[in-house]
């Protein structure tokens, strides 16, 4: 909330209208204002899992903890956003929504009901809340960025030695490209007879070098039109017995008829990534900012505090009887 534009109002109480009294000033940041209900919303929502976890005294000591570090959250988040306003930076309402969307892809919400559901259970709070909670942290993020981690040297041997020893966070589904020929096992003696002469001849022509998606004008299947080519599958997608029989390929390579209840199946590999990990160039950037965290905390902290004694930060309530709750 911005004081500028409220009429009248009095310390330590906001006053909308003579004589109506809506809220309770605790602490003037710059032209910004945490209220009472501000505060206490914020603690609640940082404090549920205390409550189940801790009881008696070293509960008590816990959200005193909590509320002081809840409390400085509050005051920073203001001062950083003003430092953000003096940097320039803005983060637009596309590349918010752009942030939220990849979260709901994340943890697989197919709409903003489910996000906002979900939440409000976890954090009690609706989803517009949650995009003013991102929008604050995103500016957070990219002020430290252009004024500390920028500063913070990680050579470049060090990026490579985290990104070879932990590869596996950044590996890659293992998939693989197929192309089929599908022939009808057939159900009398005589349809069994004419399948087995077709496939005979088809492994006959494979042997001569007759390409694979040639042959697949013999195939039964509705891939039969794209030249028997099914794409780019995940390991774990295909049948069982077919995805046995195709991890056992070379690119180019065509298995061993596979027999099933209905068909037979003649399966072409084209090409499989394996065990592949995102490039390097891809996740630099993401472990560079993993590296220099650690590095950057004492960088930080000074940081943070040099923007709070610049700060124009009253106390409406005394300290100690906020974080008394």
């Amino acid at each position: 909330m911005n004081l500028r534009g409220l009429a009248p109002f009095c310390i330590p109480c906001l006053v909308l209208s003579a004589g109506e009294v809506r809220e309770e000033i605790l602490v003037v940041v710059n032209a910004h204002i945490i209220t009472l209900r501000d505060y206490q919303q914020a603690v609640e929502q940082g404090s549920a899992a205390l409550y189940r976890e801790f009881s008696g005294q070293e509960l008590d000591a816990k959200l005193r903890g909590a509320r002081e570090k809840t409390l400085q959250g509050l005051i920073d988040s203001f001062v950083l956003a003003d430092k953000a306003a003096d940097l320039g930076v803005v983060i637009s309402d596309e590349g918010l929504r752009s942030y939220v969307e990849e979260l709901k892809k994340q943890n697989n919400f197919t709409s903003d009901a489910d996000f906002e559901r979900a939440l409000k259970g976890s954090l009690g709070i609706g989803l517009q809340a949650y995009l003013d909670r991102s929008r604050q942290d995103l500016l957070k993020q990219e002020v430290l960025r252009r004024d500390v981690y920028s500063r913070v040297a990680v050579d470049e041997q060090e990026l490579l030695a985290y990104y070879q020893e932990h590869r596996l966070e950044y590996r890659l589904p293992s998939r693989f490209r197929i192309r089929e020929l599908v022939l009808p096992k057939g159900v009398t003696p005589e349809e069994q007879k004419d399948t087995e002469t077709r496939l005979a001849e088809i492994q006959a022509e494979l042997k001569k070098g007759t390409p694979f998606e040639t042959l697949v004008k013999y195939s039964t299947a509705p891939s039969r039109s794209t030249g028997g080519d099914l794409g780019w599958l995940n390991k774990g997608v295909l049948r069982p017995d077919l995805e046995e029989a195709v991890l056992g390929l070379k690119p180019g390579q065509v298995s061993a008829p596979v027999t099933t209840d209905k068909d037979v199946y003649l399966l072409q590999l084209t090409d499989s990534e394996m065990d592949k990990a995102k490039p390097f160039a891809e996740v630099r950037a993401s472990i560079l900012e993993k590296l220099q965290e650690p590095k950057a905390q004492s960088a930080i902290e000074a940081y943070i505090q040099g923007l709070r004694i610049r700060a124009n930060i009253r106390y409406m309530v005394p300290k100690d009887t906020i974080l008394k709750g």
